[in-house]
């Protein structure tokens, strides 16, 4: 029953996002964000389109540099051709890693265990980005009310900055009971291996600070590209805050909670809803063109029907 009800609630969620972008376009007018496309020069679609290619490489070389910790070993081109793939599927089909599924499962082997290890190489792999993106989320948390205190309320910085250290608080708590690790005690030889021992700790972070700095550049570039240039403060708060949103595990690639979230913080760095809307749609459609290397691997392996191989 769980197995049934699950893909359904994920069909049901991406229809909800989907509606929630339909209905964002539809409120703003379709006319106006017509008019911000078309201040979008060539010149910022091919340096976004650059930094995605960026991200990509960087992400597989992660991967690559995660893998060999595991005593896992590939080609850096079929590392790179792999991400690629996963980047696209990630970012048009719903839960947002049907790729990393994919790469996981075509990278396994006849030997004994199969696709543990893939599985967990891909796995640590996305933990080391997530880990450098949600402390700077933390950071813009902590730094919005300080940052943007003329846009709040009387008493909000106050209020937010208590709330989040608390929050911080109790998580530590949580984990220092020995919650995380007692369900993932298993992992603890593998965590040491991929983060800490060797340096490696220097490699992943170096990796995914330099990724995630690609993610919110190419917001900006976005944003300025409809006629929105964001102050630098956005990359701390508004921007890291928009990336959060496409981390809802049932909706397609973060469409429709991106955008919402733009629309909603734009307007407390000047700008209107229109305009977060129009540059979060162009760094969606950014993201995804710059992933579209992708779809000729998958057709050169349906058309030598090896999908389910790398």
């Amino acid at each position: 029953m769980k197995v049934a009800i699950l893909p359904a609630l994920r069909i049901i969620t991406a229809v909800i996002s989907i509606a929630v972008l339909i209905g964002l376009v539809l409120f703003i007018e379709p006319g106006k964000l017509f008019e911000a496309f078309q201040s979008v020069s060539a010149g910022h679609v091919v340096l976004g389109l650059g930094l995605v290619q960026v991200q990509i490489v960087l992400s597989a070389v992660r991967w690559r540099f995660t893998a060999a910790r595991l005593g896992q070993t590939m080609p850096l081109t079929l590392a790179i051709r792999e991400y690629y793939v996963a980047s696209l599927l990630n970012q048009t089909l719903p839960g947002g890693m049907a790729g990393d599924a994919l790469r996981a499962y075509r990278g396994r082997s006849e030997a004994e265990g199969g696709w543990k290890r893939p599985a967990q190489a891909v796995v640590l792999e996305r933990l080391s980005g997530q880990f450098a993106f949600f402390a700077l989320t933390g950071i813009g948390l902590l730094a919005w009310p300080l940052l943007l205190s003329s846009e709040m309320p009387d008493g909000f910085g106050a209020v937010a900055g208590v709330a989040v250290m608390v929050l911080m608080a109790l998580a530590l708590v949580w984990l220092w009971r020995g919650a995380l690790p007692e369900r993932f005690a298993g992992l603890k030889p593998d965590f040491a291996v991929v983060f800490w021992q060797d340096g490696a700790a220097f490699v992943q972070i170096g990796l995914s600070v330099v990724v995630v700095a690609s993610y919110v550049a190419t917001f900006f570039i976005a944003s300025d590209a409809v006629g929105a240039p964001l102050p630098w403060v956005a990359a701390v708060t508004a921007v890291p805050l928009c990336l959060l949103a496409m981390l809802v595990p049932s909706a397609i690639g973060g469409w429709g909670t991106r955008e919402a979230a733009a629309a909603a913080m734009w307007p407390l760095l000047g700008f209107s809803p229109g305009q977060g809307l129009s540059a979060s749609l162009l760094y969606g459609g950014i993201s995804l063109a710059g992933a579209l290397p992708g779809l000729g691997d998958l057709a050169v392996a349906a058309w030598r029907g090896r999908i389910g191989r790398a």
